[in-house]
């Protein structure tokens, strides 16, 4: 006999605790496993992988980035994974796919896992109240933990205030209930019909996550997302400021404006940086083969232990100007048949998004966020549209799969919205 895993024993002591009692004994340690879909063997087609890499290099170029990691993963055809560039504007080490970096908003999907994970234990219920768990949100007293994950809440982002700060005290330690106040105070927008990107929200939902069961988010994320799914190189580290691993790193960081434009040549190194500056909302590290890992598993929602609720079931406009095909609910956002996530954090630009029906997956972080997370989730969009044509393997057999915009699309838009890089005034 082995002692209870760990999550079940933490699910059924919640369940005992209701009625007083005191558990004991044993049973067999749960047996979870999870399998990627079956990936062709070898590299994708040349002239796939020639049009990709021209795309990444337009991205770097409209950004300032100096270096990139990306994964592509086409199951009926071929895989892609690289780093292109360097850790610094023309010069450094070159960007390799085993350097850790920041995930940004793919940590939003993270803490809806663990929120699902302990509904699913009984643990908490998703339509538990916020106020429950977290004192000094009173004016949450019809909000759901559910409401927070689908980002329903009505709540803002602190983001706009706190960023000038993250970038100039990199080694602050903010308090998630301090940091998330800046959006909580914001004009409230309409509660659980109507999408609303609340990094608030997220770090809400992280604190109350902690108080009911009793665990820290990083052992929450640990216990429910990265030890079942194997991702040796994915964690929401300690508050204390520190690079993204011990191991290998790309560099992040940021440039500076000028008249004019950006001083491209000399980018703020903010590699180093309290992960509490996005906590639940946007503190996860990874690697970009963790990265992809988590995407695929995630689109199919291999964690959850119960079918319903259907977490992608009922997505909403991302805004009433958005294509029809951008939705959003459960942490995530719905590119088409695509599921996934993008963002920035300083120094860092991710996004990762996979279709669940065929795994097809496609991740990238670039290591400069000075034009936020829009170019990252652009460039992954473009990488997608481009990788989606390949052809099948010898042997495979391509799937009915296509998305609903163009490479050219988001090349154009990369492109138009590129920064412009001056040299500084002298003296």
């Amino acid at each position: 006999m082995q002692l209870l895993s760990s999550r079940r024993f933490r699910a059924a002591a919640a369940s005992v605790a209701v009625l007083g009692l005191f558990l004991t004994g044993c049973t067999a340690e749960s047996d979870f496993t999870y399998e990627p879909p079956a990936q062709a063997d070898g590299a994708l087609p040349d002239d796939t992988v020639a049009a990709m890499e021209a795309a990444v290099t337009n991205a770097l170029t409209a950004t300032g980035a100096s270096g990139a990691v990306v994964g592509v993963w086409v199951p009926w055809s071929g895989s892609w994974v690289t780093g292109i560039g360097t850790q610094k504007p023309g010069a450094g080490d070159e960007i390799s796919t085993d350097m850790a970096f920041r995930v940004a908003d793919v940590t939003r999907l993270m803490t809806c896992d663990v929120l699902y994970g302990l509904a699913d234990d009984g643990v908490v219920d998703l339509d538990d109240l916020v106020p429950e768990y977290v004192s000094g949100v009173a004016d949450m007293k019809d909000i759901t933990l559910l409401d927070l994950c689908n980002s329903t809440s009505g709540a803002g982002s602190s983001e706009e205030t706190v960023k000038s700060a993250w970038m100039t005290t990199p080694e602050r330690v903010w308090a998630p209930l301090e940091l998330a106040s800046y959006g909580l105070g914001a004009a409230r927008g309409t509660a659980h019909t109507t999408y609303r990107n609340s990094d608030a929200g997220y770090l809400v939902l992280g604190l109350a996550l902690e108080r009911a069961s009793g665990m820290t988010a990083s052992e929450l994320i640990a216990e429910y997302v990265t030890e079942p799914l194997e991702l040796t190189n994915t964690s929401l580290p300690s508050a204390a400021a520190a690079a993204p691993s011990t191991g290998p790193v790309m560099n992040g960081h940021y440039l500076t404006a000028v008249e004019g434009g950006y001083n491209c040549a000399a980018p703020v190194d903010t590699t180093k940086i309290s992960s509490s500056t996005g906590y639940t909302d946007s503190g996860v590290v990874s690697t970009i083969e963790d990265l992809g890992r988590y995407a695929q598993a995630e689109a199919a929602q291999t964690l959850r232990t119960k079918e319903e609720p259907d977490r992608f079931g009922a997505p909403l406009p991302v805004s009433d100007k958005s294509p029809s095909w951008y939705q959003a609910t459960g942490g995530a956002l719905l590119v088409g048949s695509m599921v996934g996530q993008f963002g920035w954090t300083p120094g860092y630009q991710t996004a990762a998004f996979s279709d669940p029906e065929t795994g097809f997956t496609v991740a990238v972080s670039l290591n400069d966020s000075t034009t936020g997370g829009s170019t990252a989730a652009y460039l992954s969009w473009e990488l997608a549209a481009i990788a989606s044509k390949a052809p099948a393997a010898e042997g495979e057999t391509a799937p009915d799969f296509g998305l609903p915009f163009t490479a050219e699309q988001y090349h154009k838009t990369i492109t138009d919205s590129a920064i412009t890089c001056v040299a500084p005034p002298e003296g």
